[in-house]
């Protein structure tokens, strides 16, 4: 018996969630008991993969499109179905909508959920009602959520194609420079604020360094709100609400030739660039999965600076990587919760930029054992594990159409 399970989020090679729709549509598209329909959005222009997976995901396309038809007559609605049902969830439990604004209900249904607003209330724990079955993608998540009475859950991290992403030789282009990376979409919670004051005073000291960067995302207005407003200036925004990194890191006292933006870049294409780099680094305030972008970089290698909070934890162990290991409450945020978040501290962010500098054959060390840690979390064995999971909560083979 194959069971029909629809998921409510899309295909893209640009955020998170597209990176797991399309990792999770290759996996399951010829698995001999799962068959995946996408209940969002698919556009191909959002797709940037190689012919063989592209495939693959062709398959779940097709497959797909009659569920479409029968949800494009039933715009707006909540939908009863018989399938099964994955739904991703943001925070507060709320749903996000399935195309044509449609919301899919199942007999069985399973959230799948990245929290990273730590306020759960009883509004909160009534939504968690409608799920057989709570997905977390960090043990933190899984923990916070577990605590407020909410379950049962399950932790099923992210993955990492480790076909892309794995030690290989750099094109040694950048010889003469130091290659400090930093990647995640530009928001308060991925603290760039804090990696620029770190870099900026490691830079005075190495003028060698480059900072390389890779902070766009579909959501540019994110970056609006203020980061350590005492330290750094506000983020400039053009007409249409989008960042001017180059004015905001000039403004924050960094030499223009001691920085690079690579702009957006598509997820198959960022492994020889990572691989370029001589430390990542990731003083993160708060990370609901365990940071996709981390794990990339260190599957392929990098050594890297990782905030000891929240997700990262996940990643953090004896000599694979820089643990941040001094973290403080974060204050001020009201119109978020921040339980469990941490702020690095800048010094020791320093400190560990040095160390990588300082001793390259340390540093190249922790970059293996980071490596062989993250080999253990491929996509494939993350999917396995995702079916491991939800097949007990299989109610009905669901029809698709």
């Amino acid at each position: 018996m194959r069971f029909n399970v629809a998921f409510n989020w899309g295909f893209s090679s640009f955020f998170g969630w597209g990176i797991y729709g399309l990792n999770l549509a290759m996996h399951w598209a010829r698995d001999p008991d799962l068959r995946p329909l996408c209940s969002a959005e698919m556009d191909p222009k959002k797709i940037e993969i190689d012919a063989l997976r592209r495939g693959l995901v062709e398959m779940v396309r097709k497959d797909s499109e009659g569920l479409h038809e029968q949800l494009a007559k039933l715009a707006g609605q909540n939908v009863q179905s018989d399938l099964n049902v994955l739904t991703a969830l943001g925070n507060q439990f709320h749903t996000v909508a399935s195309v044509h604004k449609t919301h899919l209900l199942g007999a069985s249904n399973i959230g799948v959920i990245f929290l990273e607003d730590t306020r759960i209330d009883d509004a909160t724990r009534e939504r968690a009602k409608r799920f057989d079955l709570i997905v977390a993608g960090s043990r933190w998540n899984a923990d916070l959520i577990a605590a407020h009475g909410i379950g049962p859950v399950a932790t099923v991290m992210q993955g990492v194609d480790g076909t892309l992403f794995h030690p290989a030789p750099r094109s040694d282009l950048f010889r003469d420079r130091f290659i400090v990376f930093s990647g995640g979409k530009l928001e308060y919670r991925k603290a760039q604020d804090l990696v620029l004051l770190a870099f900026r005073a490691f830079a005075e000291r190495h003028p060698e360094a480059l900072l390389v960067t890779a902070w766009h995302s579909p959501l540019p207005a994110i970056a609006a709100y203020p980061f350590a407003a005492d330290r750094v200036p506000a983020v400039p925004l053009n007409a249409d609400r989008h960042p001017q990194l180059g004015a905001w890191v000039a403004a924050a006292g960094i030499k223009p030739q001691n920085f690079l933006d690579l702009g957006p870049v598509s997820n198959a294409r960022m492994a020889p660039l990572y691989r370029e780099a001589d430390v990542a680094l990731f003083p993160n305030r708060g990370e609901a999965g365990t940071n996709l972008v981390a794990m990339e970089c260190m599957a392929c290698g990098v050594p890297a600076i990782l905030a000891a909070n929240t997700g990262q934890l996940d990643l953090i162990a004896e000599g694979a990587c820089y643990p941040l290991r001094r973290q403080a409450p974060i204050a001020g945020r009201t119109d978020t919760g921040t339980e469990g978040w941490g702020e690095s501290d800048v010094e020791e962010t320093i400190e560990a930029l040095e160390a990588a500098w300082r001793d390259r054959e340390d540093a190249a060390e922790r970059g293996r054992r980071g490596a062989e840690r993250i080999a253990q979390a491929s996509w494939a064995s993350q999917i396995a594990a995702l079916k491991r999971t939800i097949m007990p909560y299989m109610k009905s083979p669901g029809r698709a159409a």
